[in-house]
């Protein structure tokens, strides 16, 4: 990365602080810790409970930014599910054919309102643009971390989001995390944190063949 777009993606996180409780908080702790050294140096009263206070708040913060960052990863729903909706994939095989532009392009209900996603196996996170999650009725999760994500345009935030229903052929997926994506155009991703709570998934004779199994995943 170069010091341009080190520069870009500071400037992205610096935006995203008043949108984050997490960021905002993260820094607050950071500066009672300060707050708390100083007065430790010149011997204050209670300087050593503010930095008490300052450390428990920035382990509470490290251990919420694990939980949400874990939660893309289907081997650990039994700890990321706590206070948080189940993540599950339920339906029969689904095949989506090849494009003519040698994507695999499917149409879902998103909460109920038709959106078109591309099927991206490279990408991490299942996405959707400004536009669409509007549409759909989506909203920022509250106090989320926001993501960092790479684009055409550089970096970028995003923020994460809950699907509560999103559903094509013969599958449906509930509590499916997802991120709200500036500068995506009118482009949504199915990315990977979709892909793997399936049972499993294949192509054959050029099709994509989606497997939910019969029971839920995740």
């Amino acid at each position: 990365m170069d010091s341009q777009s080190a520069f870009d993606a500071l400037a992205e996180i610096i935006r995203a602080v008043p949108r984050s409780g997490l960021l905002a908080g993260t820094i607050g702790a950071l500066l009672l810790g300060w707050i708390g050294a100083i007065m430790l140096r010149h011997k204050v009263l209670g300087g050593r409970l503010v930095r008490t206070a300052s450390t428990i708040a920035l382990m509470a913060i490290l251990v919420t930014v694990f939980l949400q960052l874990a939660r893309f990863d289907p081997r650990l729903d039994a700890v990321t599910e706590l206070g948080m909706p189940k993540q599950s994939i339920v339906g029969e095989e689904t095949v989506i054919p090849l494009a003519a532009d040698g994507h695999y392009w499917l149409v879902a209900e998103v909460n109920g309102v038709p959106t078109r996603f591309l099927v991206d196996t490279g990408a991490t996170l299942t996405a959707l643009s400004a536009e669409s999650a509007r549409r759909a009725g989506l909203e920022p999760r509250t106090g989320g971390l926001p993501v960092m994500l790479n684009t055409a345009n550089g970096a970028v935030t995003a923020e994460l989001t809950t699907v509560d229903s999103l559903r094509f052929g013969n599958i449906e997926a509930g509590g499916l995390d997802a991120v709200i994506a500036p500068n995506l155009g009118n482009t949504n991703v199915l990315g990977m944190n979709f892909l793997s709570r399936l049972e499993g998934w294949r192509v054959k004779q050029g099709d994509l063949i989606l497997e939910p199994g019969s029971l839920e995943e995740g």
